[in-house]
């Protein structure tokens, strides 16, 4: 009873901060924007601005504890195409807290939120309506479009995050976009935060969560006939990643 009444407090109190950050960072984004407009089309300076909110609201959120490990490729301006598997919504804020800038290709129901949207489209994220041909198409080409302007582009394989745990089969947008460019895939490995928020419960869990960046895998030389193979390939990597941070975990 003491640990639920923790908990809610806990909750309340961190989904509080997060609206207030989420207000203050509002304006200092927008401004980055205006101000790096015209020497900075990618939105790099706004973007990273923008996802570090994500490290101020973790610092303090007493019940989650996040941490970062691997190694970023030296020129994260010579871009690429990262992917990870998903097991919460908190991935995105767990992923944010590497020092790099990437642009988010995400379903647009989220961009319509009132200030973080303001704050995506601000950052040139990319909006995607699941399920619309059309759409798919659009998002691909402003992920290109982004990745001509030397920025990364983030996109989760399996869609949705997954319910059970185990990683969904990956859909082939993202490999058919970094063959198509000829970048690298950056893979990463997510492994804790299922416990940090449920679906259906808006109180947060006690959770330790960590991403790990994987060794890039090269594109070059490929073409769409090994797209299966690129998305196989990259899926048994990240498997493997998570499954050591699983046994580091003690799970």
């Amino acid at each position: 009873m003491k640990s639920t009444i923790a908990r809610t407090i806990f909750s309340i109190w961190s989904w509080f901060v997060l609206g207030v950050v989420v207000i203050i960072w509002t304006p200092m984004v927008a401004i980055v924007r205006l101000v790096t407009m015209p020497f900075d089309k990618g939105a790099y300076s706004a973007g990273y601005l923008f996802r570090k909110l994500t490290v101020v609201h973790e610092r303090l959120t007493p019940l989650w504890k996040f941490r970062t490990s691997g190694n970023l490729p030296d020129d994260m301006r010579h871009p690429y195409v990262v992917v990870s598997n998903h097991e919460s919504f908190v991935d995105i804020l767990l992923i944010s807290h590497l020092p790099t800038e990437m642009k988010w290709m995400s379903k647009i129901e989220i961009l319509r939120i009132p200030l973080v949207g303001w704050m995506m489209r601000l950052a040139r994220d990319i909006p995607l309506e699941r399920g619309d041909a059309a759409s798919i198409a659009k998002a691909l080409e402003a992920s290109r479009e982004r990745l001509d302007s030397k920025v990364s582009v983030m996109i989760f394989p399996e869609g949705t995050r997954s319910k059970t745990g185990e990683l969904r089969p990956f859909k082939t947008g993202a490999f058919r976009l970094a063959i198509e460019a000829q970048v690298p895939i950056l893979p990463l490995a997510v492994y804790g935060t299922r416990d940090a928020l449920r679906k259906h419960d808006w109180r947060l869990g006690n959770a330790k969560a960590e991403v790990r960046v994987l060794d890039p895998i090269s594109t070059d030389g490929l073409t769409m006939d090994d797209v299966a193979d690129l998305s196989d390939r990259v899926r048994e990597v990240i498997i493997a990643g998570r499954d050591e941070l699983r046994r580091e975990f003690g799970d």
